[in-house]
């Protein structure tokens, strides 16, 4: 019984509820919320904002934050396009060579951020400019003219995205449900996972215990860096176009849902599981509201919403002064019921 009742006050079960919830509602208001085929053709664009915010988490855990991510999608995508358009290489050897560099511009600014103790949200927001400034660079090495992209990309490229399995499900969630089970893993089965806890936990504990804190800190910020990259060449097969400002309006979703997810903007909790479910929240949030007729430019709007009434509530919970004001009103109440 009691393992039951832990289950139902899991925060990913709550995710999961609310998941249910916006399925009755948005489905009620209009049916083709519940068309599968149509759901995933709106989540497509949002499965790149699911993979990163996997492993921000793991950046978050470590007490750190990372706003960069979607200026890295762009100088990816640009980086696609123009290798394989201009320099003539082959377009899956452009993909490896572009994941290295988001690899590589996680890795410089997880580097700044365990090296030189300043803060994470300077440093990546110092990367988010740095990093939008290099994909512009970048297109500009191109023929095309930036506004136009470049497109007309190779059928098998095109396949990355375009493939379903079962006829509805495309390739790129299954893509993100494998990483879903493979940052599972990585962050709450092995030992470099508990490393992480440990330093968003207390990292001069860490230290003593023969931690290697600098490093750990490092390569979260590569492995989010990474999966930037990874949903860049994702997008890019998507919509079939390569352009330096795509996943600009991607932090605040991304920074939404690991919230949300029950990862602390302090360090030391979180997990992969409840980013996944809340990503996913988020997404048929925005797929319902814009089949209901709110427009696109305003679905930032109930995210941001949502944003600061996760981190309020957060917040509230473990203020230890509010927390014993609650507790003494509680008690003045049993005491006047009594």
């Amino acid at each position: 019984m009691n393992k039951v009742k832990k289950l139902f006050l899991r925060w990913e079960t709550i995710l999961v509820l609310v998941i249910l919830v916006e399925f009755v509602v948005f489905g009620t208001l209009n049916p083709k919320f519940l068309n599968i085929k149509r759901l995933f053709s709106g989540l497509n664009q949002f499965v790149p904002v699911c993979i990163i915010s996997l492993f921000v988490t793991f950046v978050m855990i470590t007490g750190g934050i990372d706003i960069q991510a979607g200026s890295i999608v762009g100088l990816t995508s640009i980086m696609v396009g123009v290798l394989w358009h201009d320099a003539g290489l082959n377009i899956f050897v452009a993909c490896v060579l572009s994941l290295v560099a988001g690899a590589l511009c996680g890795a410089l600014s997880g580097f700044f951020v365990a090296y030189t103790g300043v803060q994470p949200m300077v440093i990546t927001l110092g990367g988010s400019f740095l990093y939008s400034g290099m994909a512009l660079a970048v297109s500009n090495m191109s023929s095309n003219a930036a506004y136009q992209g470049i497109s007309d990309f190779p059928a098998a490229f095109r396949a990355l995205s375009k493939t379903e399995l079962f006829g509805a499900v495309p390739m790129q969630f299954v893509i993100f449900l494998v990483l879903v089970i493979l940052s599972y893993i990585l962050l709450h089965r092995t030992n470099y996972g508990r490393k992480i806890f440990l330093c968003g936990v207390n990292v001069n504990a860490a230290e003593f215990s023969g931690i290697n804190t600098r490093a750990v800190v490092m390569s979260t910020y590569m492995l989010s860096g990474l999966s930037a990259s990874i949903a860049g060449v994702l997008l890019t097969a998507y919509l079939g176009t390569a352009k330096a400002d795509m996943g600009a309006e991607y932090t605040l979703p991304i920074i939404t849902a690991v919230v949300l997810g029950g990862t602390s903007n302090l360090g030391g909790s979180g997990g992969v599981i409840g980013s996944a479910l809340a990503a996913l929240a988020v997404g048929f949030l925005r797929i319902g509201l814009s089949l209901n007729g709110l427009s696109t430019q305003y679905l930032d709007i109930p995210v941001g919403i949502l944003l600061v009434l996760t981190v309020s509530f957060r917040f509230a919970g473990t203020n230890p002064k509010l927390r014993k004001l609650f507790s003494r009103k509680r008690r003045q109440k049993m005491v006047g019921g009594s």
